[in-house]
Protein backbone atom coordinates (compact mmCIF):
# COMPACT_ATOMS: atom_id res chain seq x y z
CA UNK A 1 0.00 0.00 0.00
CA UNK A 2 1.32 3.15 -0.97
CA UNK A 3 0.40 6.40 1.34
CA UNK A 4 1.82 9.50 0.28
CA UNK A 5 1.47 13.19 2.03
CA UNK A 6 1.75 16.65 0.68
CA UNK A 7 1.63 19.84 3.21
CA UNK A 8 0.24 23.12 1.51
CA UNK A 9 0.26 26.43 2.78
CA UNK A 10 -3.57 25.85 4.20
CA UNK A 11 -4.34 21.98 4.07
CA UNK A 12 -2.60 18.51 3.14
CA UNK A 13 -3.35 16.03 0.57
CA UNK A 14 -3.07 12.83 1.22
CA UNK A 15 -3.00 10.11 -2.08
CA UNK A 16 -3.65 6.72 -1.60
CA UNK A 17 -2.88 3.68 -4.57
CA UNK A 18 -5.14 0.55 -4.10
CA UNK A 19 -7.46 -0.71 -1.99
CA UNK A 20 -8.44 0.25 1.51
CA UNK A 21 -9.91 -2.30 3.25
CA UNK A 22 -9.47 -3.84 6.96
CA UNK A 23 -5.50 -5.41 6.10
CA UNK A 24 -4.22 -1.78 5.17
CA UNK A 25 -7.05 1.09 6.58
CA UNK A 26 -4.87 1.06 10.05
CA UNK A 27 -2.06 2.27 7.27
CA UNK A 28 -4.62 5.17 6.12
CA UNK A 29 -5.38 6.13 9.94
CA UNK A 30 -2.07 6.21 11.11
CA UNK A 31 -1.32 8.65 8.20
CA UNK A 32 -4.36 11.11 8.48
CA UNK A 33 -3.69 11.05 12.49
CA UNK A 34 -0.18 11.78 12.18
CA UNK A 35 -1.55 14.75 10.06
CA UNK A 36 -4.28 15.73 13.37
CA UNK A 37 -1.44 15.31 15.32
CA UNK A 38 0.59 17.93 13.93
CA UNK A 39 -2.24 20.42 14.49
CA UNK A 40 -3.58 20.55 10.91
CA UNK A 41 -7.43 19.51 10.40
CA UNK A 42 -7.82 20.75 6.59
CA UNK A 43 -7.48 17.46 4.64
CA UNK A 44 -7.66 16.59 1.21
CA UNK A 45 -8.23 12.64 0.20
CA UNK A 46 -6.96 12.24 -2.88
CA UNK A 47 -8.83 8.91 -4.16
CA UNK A 48 -7.92 8.98 -7.82
CA UNK A 49 -6.04 5.64 -7.26
CA UNK A 50 -8.11 4.06 -4.78
CA UNK A 51 -10.33 1.18 -6.59
CA UNK A 52 -12.09 -0.25 -3.59
CA UNK A 53 -13.54 1.15 -0.56
CA UNK A 54 -14.13 -1.06 2.46
CA UNK A 55 -16.57 -0.31 5.62
CA UNK A 56 -13.49 -0.03 7.78
CA UNK A 57 -12.05 2.42 5.51
CA UNK A 58 -14.88 4.58 5.64
CA UNK A 59 -14.90 4.41 9.19
CA UNK A 60 -11.44 5.76 9.09
CA UNK A 61 -12.30 8.46 7.01
CA UNK A 62 -15.35 9.03 9.06
CA UNK A 63 -13.41 9.42 12.29
CA UNK A 64 -10.99 11.39 10.98
CA UNK A 65 -13.91 13.83 9.85
CA UNK A 66 -14.89 14.01 13.08
CA UNK A 67 -11.75 14.73 14.64
CA UNK A 68 -11.26 17.82 11.87
CA UNK A 69 -14.64 19.08 12.30
CA UNK A 70 -14.64 19.12 15.88
CA UNK A 71 -14.19 22.73 17.30
CA UNK A 72 -14.65 24.30 13.78
CA UNK A 73 -11.05 23.62 13.37
CA UNK A 74 -11.31 22.00 9.68
CA UNK A 75 -12.59 18.96 7.37
CA UNK A 76 -11.75 15.87 5.24
CA UNK A 77 -12.68 16.74 1.61
CA UNK A 78 -12.28 14.07 -1.02
CA UNK A 79 -10.69 14.37 -4.57
CA UNK A 80 -11.20 12.28 -7.95
CA UNK A 81 -13.82 9.94 -6.17
CA UNK A 82 -14.59 6.94 -8.74
CA UNK A 83 -17.82 6.81 -9.73
CA UNK A 84 -17.73 3.29 -8.71
CA UNK A 85 -16.87 4.19 -5.56
CA UNK A 86 -19.41 7.19 -4.80
CA UNK A 87 -22.24 5.05 -5.49
CA UNK A 88 -20.90 2.66 -2.70
CA UNK A 89 -20.73 6.05 -0.36
CA UNK A 90 -24.33 6.93 -1.71
CA UNK A 91 -25.53 3.73 -1.08
CA UNK A 92 -24.41 3.52 2.42
CA UNK A 93 -25.86 7.08 3.17
CA UNK A 94 -22.50 9.32 3.63
CA UNK A 95 -22.59 11.33 0.49
CA UNK A 96 -23.98 13.87 2.57
CA UNK A 97 -21.02 13.60 5.04
CA UNK A 98 -17.85 14.76 2.55
CA UNK A 99 -17.42 17.51 0.21
CA UNK A 100 -16.37 15.62 -3.21
CA UNK A 101 -14.29 17.51 -5.99
CA UNK A 102 -13.44 16.36 -9.05
CA UNK A 103 -10.03 17.25 -8.80
CA UNK A 104 -7.34 17.85 -6.41
CA UNK A 105 -6.86 21.14 -7.21
CA UNK A 106 -10.36 22.48 -6.68
CA UNK A 107 -10.14 20.14 -3.28
CA UNK A 108 -6.86 22.37 -2.17
CA UNK A 109 -8.28 25.50 -3.08
CA UNK A 110 -11.46 25.18 -1.39
CA UNK A 111 -9.53 26.04 1.64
Amino acid sequence: MTITTEGYKRCDLVRKVGRVDSSNADELHQALKAINDKGCYKIVFDMGDVDFMSSKGWWVLIETQKACKRYNRGELVLANVSDKIRDSLDLVGMSEYFRIFDDAVSAVGSF
